[in-house]
């Protein structure tokens, strides 16, 4: 249309409807015959469809659409609905001049002439491809959040109406609270709260918080669909409009049974670690003083005891020496408990059947505990061996039965239990240093007032007691604690106030053979003519050994430190035992003392006397092999008797080595070279002791580095070592003297079982610590006949 057109045009009320239509391109506005032919085309059209007015006026209006619905003559159907009802209106695919097709939005109106008559069509179109595209995607987006929620599971995600009732329920939530979406959507949201909840209103105030502040997080206890009770995290964020009106709640619920469960064991491992501190500094405290203490009461009685041979025949200067020597046994006891507690004391453990044990002490405890506590023992059948001090063990359940006397008050039932147990690793991660396997359980009940919760964790503290001030010393449980944790047990108390107490103990279970337990001579004190080296740095507890030694008619010499006994043993004088303190002053320790003496002295014995040991003598709780030790404060008797006894038993090894019944293999060893290899001097000592007496060579070496030096020097026969060597373990080392000497016999030397693979791989013969002479001397002899039968031409 021309512009002159145009402006003719607009002055009519037809003209500008006319420029109306043609200015519209986001319509496709048009108009068809009563037989749905094309009269008129807009711009909008032609931009949609692309057509031009003179390629599509004229032509049928079902161009536009598909073939499919050509076919279901969808294009008519559409005429004779508008033309009966007066509109017609869909969506649907529609087809443009090029054959692509777009998403089209249609309305067809009837128009009727005045008289009422159909003069034709008008059409509308619009094109929403690009709205439908984004709907799509809507609803794409909408359908993957719908599935993210419902296939989360560790959550529970749903939504609230304003008045708190569920709309909607996501996998999770089912998982959580065990409802089917069928049986708790529109019941309300309090139905997971516990009772106590309910009645204080918790549901409404998280609501209203959240409807007042947009959120509210809380941590409690929600009850699931069975009843049953967990933790739970939960978030409520109210839902808004776009007009800020409340229209609902979201609700995210965790559960944290776990997590809280967790943080619960994490607080009482802390908690138990903060314990075994607790007890580990104190008895680091308690042990240093029971060393001063015993020396102290080892001089009061010495003296005593030296005295009491002056005064003979004084009844009344008699009674009161016995008292005091009475005091002094209260004092040893004292002290001996510390050490208990501290870890300190040298355990001599023995494979041991608790249950003959513990029906050996009947009468004991029957006479300890008076007529009116009844004592019953229940030792179950096929128990159990295992490795513990026999004669410690009595005084612990020695312990635990006088406690229970004080707490039934005299009178009631005392139960001792011995049985088979598991500790399993759940029970073993709540408890510090303990092992899962097999135990031996001995359990001491009592019929008592029980011990408050609030006091259990106290009871192994030492002098900590309920008792009155003069019931007792509070070292009981404290003394049974330290026995227990030092051979490698583990001690449980269950208690109920007005119910009574069980104190369980746990020692782990032993493969081997019992042990025939040997008791301590009772015969008279006897005493012998050999030389004796004292030494001590206490002024005044040597030279009451002396004292004592002297009288039993031992030539006695006397030496206040390691270094001052050397230059004796060095000066050539005769000395058959060497008696000295393990704990001196100088850069000389006793141990040290001992091995250095009998590579001068191949004959001479050594004894060790100690309050406090220190570790000096004793490794993993128990003496060193082929140590012989006498706790202080000792008796004259008791000095005499051990005196003699490390001699005989002395002279009885060396008898041995002389007497073998072996002399093939005899001479395999006399003309063994060894190399020991052990980083411990005491254990280093005793053992050149040993294979001295099998008539070996004997080089040393204390670390593996010293030991390859040796290997390149000297023609050695058989490496002995220690797999636990500082640095380069004995394993490693054996692998490298393997590689340079292939010839080479290997015996190593551990308490641990677990190295027999390795060993077999080196073809190195294992011998278990603690050994004694004969398994020593076992060992040697399978090296040199393997290593024999393995090498060609032998």
């Amino acid at each position: 249309m021309e512009i002159s057109d145009r402006f003719e045009a607009a002055k009519s009320s037809e003209g500008r409807y006319r420029l109306l239509i043609e200015a519209i391109t986001d319509y496709a506005i048009y108009m068809l015959d009563p037989a749905g032919h094309v009269t008129s085309w807009n711009p909008g059209a032609k931009r949609f469809k692309g057509y031009d007015a003179d390629e599509i006026i004229g032509r049928h209006f079902s161009t536009f659409y598909t073939d499919v619905e050509r076919a279901q003559n969808v294009p008519a159907l559409a005429l004779e609905e508008a033309e009966r009802t007066g509109r017609f209106e869909r969506e649907g695919w529609r087809v443009r001049k090029d054959g692509t097709q777009f998403w089209a939005h249609v309305v067809i109106d009837a128009i009727r002439s005045p008289e009422g008559g159909l003069v034709g069509f008008a059409k509308i179109t619009r094109d929403l491809t690009e709205r439908r595209a984004a709907e799509a995607k809507l609803r794409e987006s909408e359908e993957q959040f719908r599935l993210l929620v419902q296939g989360v599971t560790d959550y529970a995600i749903y939504l609230l109406d304003v008045d708190g009732n569920v709309a909607s329920w996501n996998a999770g939530a089912r998982h959580i609270k065990g409802y089917t979406p069928e049986e708790i959507i529109g019941r309300h949201f309090s139905n997971f709260y516990t009772e106590a909840d309910r009645a204080a209103g918790l549901p409404q105030i998280g609501l209203q918080t959240a409807a007042r502040e947009g959120r509210w997080e809380h941590e409690g206890q929600r009850v699931r669909k069975d009843g049953t009770p967990f933790w739970a995290h939960v978030v409520i964020d109210a839902i808004r409009d776009d007009d800020g009106k409340l229209v609902g709640f979201a609700k995210v619920t965790r559960d944290i049974t776990e997590r809280r469960e967790a943080e619960a064991a994490l607080h009482a491992a802390q908690a138990t670690v903060i314990r075994s501190q607790k007890l580990e500094a104190i008895g680091q405290l308690t042990g240093g003083i029971a060393h001063d203490f015993n020396n102290l009461l080892q001089v009061i009685s010495g003296n005593l005891q030296l005295l009491g041979k002056d005064i003979a025949g004084n009844p009344r200067a008699e009674t009161r020496v016995q008292s005091a020597l009475a005091g002094v046994a209260r004092g040893s006891k004292l002290a001996s408990q510390l050490l208990a507690f501290a870890r300190r004391q040298p355990l001599e453990p023995r494979v041991v059947n608790v249950g003959r044990l513990i029906k050996g002490m009947d009468e004991m405890l029957r006479r300890a505990l008076g007529g009116e506590i009844e004592v019953e023992t229940v030792i179950a059948g096929g128990l159990w061996n295992s490795l513990l001090d026999p004669d410690q063990l009595e005084n612990a359940i020695l312990n635990l039965a006088i406690n229970a006397r004080d707490a039934m008050n005299g009178e009631g039932r005392l139960t001792i239990e011995a049985s088979n147990a598991f500790l399993d690793d759940e029970y073993v991660r709540q408890q510090e240093d303990l092992t899962a396997g097999q135990y031996v359980m001995i359990a001491v009940t009592d019929t008592g007032i029980g011990i408050p919760p609030d006091i259990l964790e106290r009871v192994y503290e030492p002098f900590f007691t309920t008792k009155a001030e003069d019931k007792g010393t509070g070292l009981g449980l404290a003394m049974v604690y330290g026995f227990l944790k030092q051979s490698g047990g583990h001690v449980k108390i269950y208690s109920e106030v007005g119910s009574g107490t069980t104190v369980k103990l746990y020692f782990k279970r032993e493969v081997a053979s019992e042990d025939t337990l040997v008791g301590i001579p009772s015969g008279e004190v006897a005493g012998g003519h050999e030389t004796v080296l004292v030494v001590e740095d206490d002024d005044e507890v040597r030279e009451v050994a002396v004292s004592m030694l002297s009288e039993f008619g031992y030539r006695v010499v006397k030496a206040r430190d390691a270094a001052g006994a050397l230059v004796i043993v060095d000066s050539g004088i005769p000395i058959d035992l060497i008696f000295t303190d393990v704990m001196m002053p100088g850069t000389l320790r006793s141990p040290e003392l001992a091995r250095k003496a009998k590579e001068r002295l191949p004959n001479v014995a050594v004894l060790f006397t100690s309050g406090y040991t220190q570790n000096a003598i004793v490794h993993g709780g128990r003496l060193d092999p082929g140590v012989e030790l006498l706790a202080k404060p000792y008796t004259r008797e008791a000095l005499a008797r051990k005196v003699r006894h490390v001699l005989a038993n002395h002279a009885q090894r060396r008898v041995a080595a002389l007497g073998s019944r072996r002399p093939a293999i005899e001479d395999g060893l006399k003309t063994a070279t060894v190399l020991l290899v052990e980083d411990d001097e005491l254990v280093r000592s005793a053992t050149t002791e040993m294979l001295s007496d099998f008539g070996c060579q004997v080089r040393e070496a204390g670390t593996a580095q010293e030991a390859l030096k040796v290997l390149d020097e000297v023609a050695v026969t058989i490496l002995l070592t220690d797999v636990g060597l500082p640095g380069v373990s004995g394993l490693q080392l054996a692998k490298d003297a393997r590689v340079r000497r292939p010839d080479l016999c290997l015996v190593l030397a551990t308490g641990d079982s677990g190295v027999g693979s390795e060993a077999a791989l080196l073809d190195a013969v294992l011998v278990v610590k603690p050994y004694t002479s004969e398994s020593l001397r076992e060992g040697l002899e399978s090296a040199l006949k393997a290593r024999k039968a393995a090498l060609p031409g032998r």
